[in-house]
This record gives structure tokens, sequence and C-alpha cells, in this order.
């Protein structure tokens, strides 16, 4: 597998000097893959879509024909219209392009097993990510972290038969690639029963992502798996509620306020804000089903900025907020260097009684690229914390003022305003010069943290003026 991620990474490279970049790459490859997994399966494409009659053309037919062939294939209805609509060839080149289809004509990918295809394929977007090329982040939530998250939520379809897993702001699927693979786990390899299986592979994966491109390649990479999900395409904040409802929710939405210079029209959204994660905070509390639980990445400034006491209020009346993990510094490199984070695991039906809080970043060498990469080590510790009771009831201990696992009520929750950014644990690898994180790092978190400032001076200005003009 790594030979073949090597060979077909070597050769992007190659094509960066023809002006196909990294993402365009990865999609063309997509686009590629597909016809050959077809062939080799004896799928039926339209006429003229086989990989034999791409493979066999050269020069600007080649070129020629592969135009047509995704031209063709975005207009058949099903998953292949979903993956091939308003597909375009980046290849200008016909020795580039006929350099490609020999790569991956070369592996038969259905022997390899669908795994190892998978992995192949995600290698290709991890390489894309690490390359830390602007844009290649909103792609990519490191796996050892989804994996771990998934380890904690047990998403398993088998519970009942309208069992329904979502991602709405999905990227490349990742999530609900993990949550497939732990079921696979779950059952020594799938073993499933007929009915049952059919309905897990059509109709349990939901996933939502604003931007074409991602949304293609979750598609692709949820089809390598053996799954056929529903992945929309369009805006989950500003878009109206559809009404679907879910009993699992894993999600990392997109971090930035890009987009994010005015609140959504949403009548489901009790507490009006611009803040884009907090907004997505509220979303998935509308979406799940009684009962269902979620897991959402957010960073820290989410806890404590601008109106999150508000959203954290209302969403502690409503659902039982009873886990959030304190991520490792750099636990987003290279995706999104600086980047502090958290994860919060809520149920939906039961009230907030306490929380439980778990620091996995004070005086936790930071994560680097090569040096120490993000392990599942990282998360051991919380896993175990957690217990075996996804929706959070398992029996924990506080480990107390020394520790890293605290349970806080919601006493103390509620003189805090609901803002949820407790720390206890001094952090003595902040004043050791070489734990220090990365300068860029460093201006990153300064950065944010000036901002949630000027965002709270704001509202006091708007509060004084108002006061001012009722005085009048």
């Amino acid at each position: 597998m790594s030979d073949v991620v090597q060979k077909l990474w070597g050769f992007c490279h190659t094509l960066r000097h023809d002006g196909v970049d990294y993402g365009d790459y990865i999609e063309q490859i997509t686009f590629l893959l597909f016809l050959k997994m077809a062939d080799e399966r004896d799928v039926e494409l339209p006429r003229g879509c086989t990989w034999p009659t791409l493979r066999d053309k050269s020069g600007s037919d080649l070129v020629d024909g592969y135009t047509d062939i995704l031209r063709k294939l975005g207009k058949t209805p099903g998953i292949l219209g979903d993956i091939y609509a308003e597909a375009q060839s980046r290849f200008n080149n016909p020795v580039n392009l006929k350099k490609l289809v020999n790569l991956i004509d070369e592996t038969e990918w259905t022997s390899l097993g669908v795994d190892i295809k998978a992995a192949a394929y995600e290698g290709l977007l991890e390489k894309a990510a690490s390359e830390g090329k602007k844009g290649a982040g909103q792609y990519f939530t490191p796996r050892v972290l989804i994996q771990s998250i998934v380890r904690c939520m047990k998403p398993d379809p088998r519970a009942h038969a309208d069992f329904t897993i979502c991602d709405p702001a999905c990227g490349t699927g990742g999530f609900l690639v993990a949550a497939y693979e732990w079921l696979k786990e779950e059952t020594k390899g799938g073993a499933l029963e007929r009915s049952v299986a059919k309905r897990v592979r059509t109709k349990t994966y939901v996933g939502q992502d604003l931007v074409a491109r991602p949304r293609r390649l979750a598609l692709m990479n949820l089809y390598l798996h053996g799954v056929e999900p529903h992945i929309y395409l369009g805006d989950t904040i500003y878009e109206p509620d559809r009404g679907e409802r879910y009993d699992v929710v894993l999600t990392n939405p997109p971090f930035g306020t890009r987009g994010a210079n005015q609140a959504p029209t949403r009548d489901d959204f009790t507490i009006e804000t611009s803040n884009k994660q907090l907004n997505f905070v509220q979303h998935v509390m509308n979406i799940l089903k009684p009962g269902g639980r979620a897991a959402v990445v957010l960073p820290d400034n989410c806890l404590f900025e601008d109106k999150a006491g508000e959203v954290f209020e209302i969403l502690m009346q409503d659902c039982n907020l009873h886990t959030i993990l304190r991520l490792p510094r750099g636990t987003f490199t290279p995706y999104s260097q600086g980047v502090k984070a958290n994860v919060i695991f809520f149920q939906k039906g039961l009230p907030t009684e306490h929380i439980w809080i778990f620091d996995a970043r004070s005086n936790v060498p930071g994560i680097t690229k090569k040096d120490r990469p993000l392990v599942p080590q990282h998360f051991a510790e919380f896993e175990k914390a957690y217990g075996g009771d996804p929706n959070g009831r398992s029996k924990r201990k506080d480990t107390g003022e020394e520790g890293r696992c605290r349970r806080f009520e919601l006493s103390d929750i509620k003189a805090r305003n609901y803002k949820l950014d407790i720390t206890w644990l001094k952090d003595e690898s902040l004043e050791d010069g070489d734990e220090l994180p990365e300068p860029q790092e460093l201006a990153a978190e300064a950065a944010s943290e000036l901002e949630a400032v000027i965002k709270e001076l704001r509202g006091i200005v708007a509060l004084i003026e108002t006061g001012e003009d009722s005085s009048r």
C-alpha cells in the first residue's frame, strides 16, 4: 500500500509543473480510480465510459475521451452522477494523463482489499494536508483523534432499524469512515445479516459539506469502504433545517470566522450569534433524536467568547453535557497550526447536572509534525476515564487538583455564567523555554485571544449605546 501511495504521490510532484495542484490531483485520481475499480468489479457503466476504453487511447484522443467520459458520467443517476457532478479534466498534457492512467492500471485495486484501497487513498489526503498548503486543513481531522472519539461514542447501527450517523461538516468523510471501520471491527469484519448489512451500507451514514470537492472526495472515500452514503452539498448553518434527525452526530466544524459575519436566520436557533462554531452547536442540538448523542470539536475561544455562555446554558437545559476533553497543543498540526481545541460530548433529552473535564493538554509536550506526532497514547488515559458507556454515564473518579480528570457541578458552571474554559493544572511546560510552542503558534493563539477580547468590547459598547438611546 505504501508503495502505491509513494508512486502516486511522486507523480503528483511532476504534475505540479503542469499546473495541477494537490487538491486537483487527488480529485482526478478519484475519477480515474472509480473507473478502474468499476472495471474490476464488472460494474455496468454508460457506453464508452469504461476503463479499457480510456486506457487504450493516447495523445489528444485520450484527453478528449477523458473529458467526454467525465461529462457523460456527471449526467448519470445515483452515486455515479454524484461523484462526477460538474467534473472537469485538469489535464492539458496527454503524456501526463497517460502516465497517471498507466500508474493506476498497474494495480489490481480490488485484490488489495477494501481497507487497503481506502488507506492508499487516505494516504494521499494526509500527504496533501501535511504539505501545509492553504485549504488542505479543511479536508482533514487527525485520524488518531477521530478514532478515539469514535471508540468513546460507539456508533452502532445494529441498535435499531432506523439508526443513523451524521457529520454536518463532513469534509472528506473521516468521521463517517471511522464509524464504519469501528463497526467492522466490532463485527469481526462486517459479518451482518443480509437485510441489516444493506441498511447499514445504504441508509446509515449521512453528511453535508459546503464545498463540492470535499463532498465528492467523501463520496469516493466511503465508496472505497463499501458504503453508499447520503452526502448533501450546501451550507449547514444558513440553510433551513431539513427535518432529519440522527442517533449519533460526530463533527469537527470548520475553524475560523470566514463567512460568519452575520447571524443565520434560523427559527430553530435560540441564540442569535455570528460565531460559526456556536451555531454548529445549536444545529447539532436540533438534529439529534431524543436520547441521541454527539461529539463536537470546538476551538478554545468557543468555550468563553461572545455568546458562548448563552448557547451552553440552553445546551445544558436540553442535553446532558457530560464531558469536555482538552486536546493537546498542536493536535491539528500541520493542518491548522496554533489552534487549541476541545471535544464536547453530550446526550439530548436530559439536563446537565455535572461536567467531567479531562485535561490532556497541560504538561504534555506540544504535537509536532515529525518529532512528536499525535499517537493513540495521547488519548489512552482519557478513553479509560470516559469508560464503556457511550452516553458518558460510566463511573469516574475525580483525580483532584493534581490530576487530569475533574468533576464540576452545575452550580460551579452557573457561577461562571456557563463559560467552560475551566483549568486547574499549572502548565509547567510553558515555563520551560525548550518546550515553548513555535512562534507562529504563539502568534495564532494571541490573535485568537485578542479577537475574543475585541468581540467582548464591542458587545459592551453596543450595550452602552443601547442604554444611552433608551435614556434619551
